[in-house]
């Protein structure tokens, strides 16, 4: 798995789900069976402006060769997936969205499962590691 593409792809989720959160946060979670207030509206709010700030940084990060910078960004990513793959699981296991909260269950999983091929599973030489760059050849 190319890093860039992966990079691409965590970025449209993040810039579609942010701008979501921002312009349409109680619509979007009534879709999933939750609602808000308006102190929760503003949080939602705030969430969405992080996930636009991620999808910026990821999108400007997918051509970066800097070996530093890569392992920085896969890691900050590969952070934020597992985090949020924990916490959303442990909400729709809770009950608190309505089935569709299983999407966000396997959208956090399947991110966290990418940057943590990129991190651990690639053969050495074409992974993140210290004074190594990532191959985009395999």
């Amino acid at each position: 798995m190319r890093l860039s593409l992966l990079l691409v792809v965590a970025a449209v989720v993040a810039a579609v789900f942010g701008v979501a959160f921002v312009v349409a946060s109680g619509p979007l979670l009534s879709v999933y069976g939750v609602t808000l207030d308006k102190a929760g509206t503003l949080v939602a709010q705030l969430f969405g402006a992080s996930l636009i700030g991620v999808a910026v940084l990821n999108w400007f990060a997918r051509n970066v060769t800097d070996p530093d910078a890569q392992r920085a960004v896969v890691f900050a990513n590969l952070a934020q997936d597992v985090v949020g793959f924990v916490v959303i699981l442990i909400g729709q296991l809770a009950g608190i969205p309505n089935a569709l909260g299983w999407s966000s269950v396997a959208i956090y999983l399947l991110l966290a499962l990418g940057f943590g091929y990129v991190q651990f599973m690639r053969p050495r030489g074409t992974r993140v590691a210290p004074d190594e760059g990532i191959s985009e050849t395999s």
